[in-house]
């Protein structure tokens, strides 16, 4: 367990620094080695949509949870690198996920919320952090909240002032950041970032509509994940290569063995 205490308290310090974590979320071994290769890596996260679609399940908890776990394991067992699982909204019990997933050598987590009543949510929370108590770790929950993404027609002022609200009972509970997906203008993060304090706020980078990492540094911004992002790269890039060499062309110069 002390290697385990050691590598939770490694992501810690990952989130609390002033430099911004930028985490391209994994979904198998072999993206796990390719990422953890790449200069700078010091922690790897895990995206549950990209586990779920590895074995052809939709995301939201459809792919079963011994499976998705197992895989996790897989990731955890071939690195040196503290590793962070999205584990959604907890699969029916969040402290009972919490363990299982610390037990195949997790020291982080992602846990959304759903907007679910308040009082539920922060209990979640709570009970996610008692599980790395338990274990004498220092879990680093990322505590997501859904207000954006949910938000449909609500006015954008109410949108922000909830996920202030909710975020601020994940803080209080002792998670040591907020996840805010949907979360891309500039003076919204400004405002959130504000509103959580320094090195507490985590938001996903959007193909083709988020602010580059340096920005969002400078905004305050502690961890930027790309959730499904990365593995949809790299399903374009296959589609597209074999687009090219089944219409007569070849497969791309410069293809490195990765693996």
């Amino acid at each position: 367990m002390t290697d385990l205490a050691t590598r939770a308290k490694t992501l810690l310090d990952l989130h609390t620094a002033p430099e911004v974590l930028v985490l391209a979320n994994v979904w198998d071994v072999v993206s796990a080695r390719t990422v953890a290769a790449v200069e700078g890596v010091k922690a790897l996260a895990t995206a549950s949509h990209s586990i779920a679609a590895t074995f052809g399940y939709e995301d939201g908890e459809n792919i079963p949870l011994e499976l998705h776990l197992d895989m996790v394991r897989r990731i955890v067992s071939d690195t040196g690198l503290p590793v962070s699982m999205d584990f959604e909204a907890g699969y029916g019990d969040a402290g009972a996920t919490a363990r299982r997933a610390i037990e195949v050598g997790v020291v982080g987590g992602n846990l959304e919320d759903q907007m679910k009543p308040l009082d539920e949510a922060v209990a979640a929370v709570e009970a996610v952090l008692a599980a790395g108590r338990d274990a004498g770790i220092d879990f680093v929950l990322n505590a997501r909240t859904d207000a954006v993404v949910r938000a449909g027609d609500t006015p954008r002022p109410q949108v922000i002032d909830e996920v202030i609200r909710r975020g601020q009972a994940f803080l209080a509970a002792g998670a040591p950041v907020v996840f805010v997906p949907g979360l891309l203008a500039r003076d919204e993060i400004k405002t959130v970032a504000e509103a959580f304090g320094p090195q507490k706020l985590t938001v996903i980078s959007v193909p083709g509509a988020s602010l580059p990492t340096s920005e969002l540094q400078e905004l305050g911004v502690a961890r930027v994940s790309t959730g499904p992002f990365t593995q949809r790269v790299a399903l374009t890039a296959l589609q597209d290569a074999a687009a090219t060499v089944i219409g007569g062309g070849t497969l791309p110069e410069g293809t490195r063995a990765l693996n």
